[in-house]
């Protein structure tokens, strides 16, 4: 959901990159980092935990103000680019099994999350989420750089309106569709977010958690896979 490009040049290759697998695993993972964003969103009472451009908003604005809410947001951005950077660290050592190990990361501090939520201080629970979602980000690395951001839509909902610009130009007419996807599956990954958190409040994570786990259980069994070669191309 962040607003800003995670990539450039020729690893900004977009969702229409990947093959079917991939863009399946990749909505998976955006619906994953739009509950937990929706779960921190409505815990914290307005903070975000994926968003970091929101998050950036809203320490602007406790500085300009003298809002105590600047505090949180600065260590929620600090907490996330830590998230990142331990991913990416994770992630090559982990090789070939990179996913499933970042995945079975996420679980473990997705529900030391939920229970620093339910028994510990609720800052802390989140700046765990922050760092959790940090870490999805490098689920699609290639080459030491993020080919597919995950829990930010800015870019993706560009990308579909290009590809609808070059669908009614002559162009590829369906391209436009993955990116719908992902954009899609963010949307429904923070509404049954919210719903959860209606019904169980911040122990939803414990979900979360369990779905990072059960991601990184399939991709032991099916294997991991490979980023297409157009992917590289691009």
């Amino acid at each position: 959901m962040d607003g800003d490009a995670a990539t450039s040049g020729r690893y900004d290759v977009g969702v229409t990159r990947y093959d079917r697998s991939d863009r399946g695993f990749a909505v998976g993972l955006a619906a994953l980092a739009g509950y937990v964003d929706a779960i921190g969103f409505l815990a914290t009472g307005g903070f975000f935990v994926s968003f970091m451009s929101g998050n950036s908003t809203l320490l602007s604005v406790g500085l300009a103000t003298g809002s105590p809410q600047v505090l949180l947001a600065a260590a929620l951005i600090a907490t996330f680019v830590a998230g990142v950077t331990a991913g990416s660290l994770l992630g090559r050592i982990a090789g070939p099994h990179r996913r499933a190990v970042l995945l079975a990361a996420m679980a473990v501090l997705l529900a030391g999350a939920a229970m620093l939520g339910q028994w510990g201080p609720l800052w802390a629970a989140a700046l765990a989420t922050a760092f959790a979602m940090g870490a999805e980000n490098t689920v699609f690395e290639v080459e030491s750089e993020v080919a597919l951001g995950l829990t930010y839509m800015t870019g993706t909902l560009v990308k579909l309106g290009q590809r609808i610009a070059t669908a009614f130009t002559g162009g590829a007419r369906w391209d436009w569709v993955p990116h719908l996807y992902l954009w899609s599956g963010l949307v429904t990954g923070a509404w049954a977010g919210a719903m959860g958190y209606r019904w169980i409040g911040i122990g939803g994570l414990w979900i979360a958690a369990g779905c990072a786990l059960g991601m990184a259980l399939w991709l032991v069994l099916v294997g991991e896979g490979r980023t297409s070669e157009a992917a590289l191309d691009g």
